[in-house]
């Protein structure tokens, strides 16, 4: 095992312990929680935890099985294929449209039925959930306003979107909560603990997808909450999973797998189909490939030399009278295509002090051609390595580079204005009166358990 594979390995097993301690620490706070809205959020943040303790500790076990092919000399016969750049990739905007019927919507007949809902996307081993949201017959689409942001992801990406829901109505799991069950004392050694959070987070389900077995035989397998005796269970309503092939600059709808039926006490009316902006940036697209001083001519011009500085960015090759210009975002003199159509050599013909690369592509059905002459034999090589990369990394991404499309920063979750010392001690730390209460818990759950761990 090299430095590498060690310093990844070391890295995936500290990343289990944080989620076993979050998942221990977000069952004590669901068991203490004396409110329903605090329960919920609990709840949501339990689900959370164990969707990603399943997704490291089954890359941690890709991890190991690779690494026992390397030992055996079985290495995978892709290994010296070239690899494409990775992106970020943003989901927003997210409809979900309702169906109630004339007799509940229009009429406003019948006991209103309230559920609270989120969803919970996975794009490989990175996990992210939305804001909890309350849903009744007065609205007539589920609405998250979060934007969802994804890093490091690949060209094959696999973005998988569950919708879950929670009956709002009143049980008996809502009554109050022993608060000392939070200052527990988290013992055990971490094997036994990963092991249990691993058996809890797939042994119990008695909902669906997460919540429990309903998913079909090629999903991943169900991700279901630690067993709690007490507490609000969210249920999988729908999923979906978008690809390349999804991802456009505006707004699209998506076909919505439902699970749940209408006997459900977490069913709600979904109509099958949710709506939302996807979007990617490829790493190929928002940075210089490579730059430097540049001869440049067509082909079809035999005298036409000219010295440039190049950029190579994108889908195009940038020629700037001088690096001073690039900084200053002045007009390029020439820009030169490179894409799908555009193929990237060594000339043969020309003659100069070091090799030259030959660069034709197709433009708007034409052929053209430029020869391009780097100052030394060791640059040309560099530029040759790093254009024939930047053709397989826009070939890779596809429709995601013929522009690039803008990706709006994730708005941070508004923690609460009222809060006053250390929520944790507001937890475990009895009130004069009976029945203390946390207020406006729903934003805090992880800050709390993050800093309850760092603390302890």
């Amino acid at each position: 095992m090299d430095i590498c594979d060690i310093n990844a390995d070391g890295e995936l097993q500290r990343q289990i312990e944080m989620e076993v301690r979050m998942q221990e620490g977000a069952s004590r706070l669901l068991a203490a929680c004396s409110q329903r809205d605090q329960a919920l959020e609990a709840s949501k943040s339990l689900l959370t935890c164990n969707a990603r303790l399943l997704a490291l500790l089954g890359q941690l076990q890709r991890m190991r099985e690779s690494q026992v092919l390397q030992r055996i000399g079985h290495r995978s016969s892709d290994a010296k294929d070239t690899l494409p750049c990775t992106g970020k990739l943003a989901i927003s905007g997210l409809r979900i449209p309702l169906m109630w019927k004339d007799s509940e919507y229009f009429k406003n007949k019948g006991e209103l039925h309230q559920c609270a809902v989120f969803c919970l996307l996975q794009c490989g081993k990175d996990i992210r959930d939305t804001n909890l949201a309350v849903v009744d017959r007065t609205l007539t689409d589920i609405c998250f306003e979060d934007t969802v942001l994804f890093t490091e992801v690949e060209p094959g990406f696999q973005l998988r979107v569950e919708l879950y829901s929670s009956p709002m109505a009143d049980d008996a799991s809502s009554g109050a909560r022993r608060l000392s069950l939070l200052g527990s004392t988290l013992g055990g050694q971490s094997g036994r603990r990963i092991r249990a959070a691993f058996d809890a987070a797939t042994a119990c389900g008695s909902g669906s997808g997460v919540g429990g077995g309903e998913r079909a035989e090629d999903q991943p397998p169900a991700l279901a909450p630690a067993p709690v005796t007490l507490g609000p269970r969210f249920h999988l309503l729908g999923h979906t999973t978008l690809t390349m092939d999804h991802v456009q600059d505006s707004f699209k709808t998506h076909d919505l797998s439902l699970t749940a039926t209408e006997d459900s006490p977490f069913w709600l009316p979904l109509y099958g189909s949710m709506c939302c902006r996807l979007v990617a940036q490829p790493a190929c697209m928002t940075r210089p490939v490579v730059m430097g001083r540049l001869r440049v001519k067509s082909t079809a011009d035999a005298d036409g030399w000219e010295d440039i500085y190049g950029v190579l960015r994108g889908p195009t090759l940038l020629c700037y009278q001088c690096e001073k210009d690039m900084q200053s975002d002045e007009l390029p003199l020439l820009v030169i295509p490179v894409n799908k159509n555009t193929i990237v050599s060594v000339s043969e013909e020309e003659v100069l002090p070091a090799p030259t690369l030959l660069i034709s592509t197709k433009c708007h059905g034409e052929n053209i051609a430029y020869t391009v002459a780097p100052p030394t034999p060791q640059d040309t090589q560099r530029w040759l390595v790093l254009c024939q990369q930047q053709l397989h990394d826009l070939n890779c991404w596809q429709r995601c580079c013929t522009n690039l499309m803008k990706i709006e920063e994730p708005v941070p979750r508004k923690a609460s204005a009222t809060r006053q010392g250390s929520l944790y001690h507001e937890m475990v730390t009895p009130s004069a009166g009976e029945g203390h209460v946390v207020q406006d818990l729903s934003a805090e759950i992880t800050e709390l358990l993050v800093s309850y761990y760092q603390e302890s």
